[in-house]
């Protein structure tokens, strides 16, 4: 559990104040979602800077849509079905296990 989800009265103790500055569009997000939550702000700030602090990206770990980035979903194949269609799967199986093997001369 994170210490935004425990108890209320943790808040009131032993922490710190800091002043942050923010644009007006994020601003607005944080307010728009506090409202939703029905929490405070700082709950939300406390709770995004929580995870993004304890997230892989911070743990110098990257993950295979980081490493990706930008390129994912970039391009288009024309077919909705390379996940799931066997045929496809297998022909792809079959290539990669080609291309990975030596040429004898």
């Amino acid at each position: 559990m994170s210490i935004a989800k425990g108890n209320k009265w943790y808040y009131h103790r032993d922490m710190e104040l800091i002043s942050v500055k923010l644009p007006p569009a994020l601003r607005a997000k944080v307010a728009a979602e506090a409202q939703r939550r029905n929490v405070s702000q700082s709950t939300i700030v406390r709770e995004s800077l929580e995870r993004a602090l304890t997230g892989p990206a911070s743990r110098g770990e990257a993950s295979c849509a980081d490493l990706a980035g930008g390129l994912v979903g970039a391009f288009r194949s024309g077919r909705r079905d390379l996940s799931t269609n066997k045929k496809l799967l297998a022909d792809a199986i079959v290539t990669n296990a080609r291309r990975g093997r030596k040429r004898r001369r």
